[in-house]
């Protein structure tokens, strides 16, 4: 099962990269957790300057953009 967090203050971005990730993961029909990180001590423990942000078992993979559902199911496979 994996760990998928978006890294966020819950703006337009954000919520797009979530619904990207569900997708993502709904196509690839894996079993996986999406947690929203949304409180910015959180996100600083990432290293992250820029959100949105995603982070897949605990690596951070993109941050700054909105991946599509295309570009995640890359990280998840």
């Amino acid at each position: 099962m994996k760990l998928i967090q978006i890294l966020g203050t819950g703006c337009p971005k954000c919520k797009l990269l979530t619904a990207n990730a569900e997708a993502a993961v709904k196509e690839l029909g894996l079993e996986a957790t999406i947690e929203k990180v949304e409180k910015i001590q959180e996100i600083m423990k990432f290293a992250v300057m820029t959100t949105p942000a995603l982070v897949v078992d605990g690596q951070v993979k993109s941050a700054g953009k909105v991946l599509s559902a295309e570009d995640i199911k890359k990280f998840l496979a």
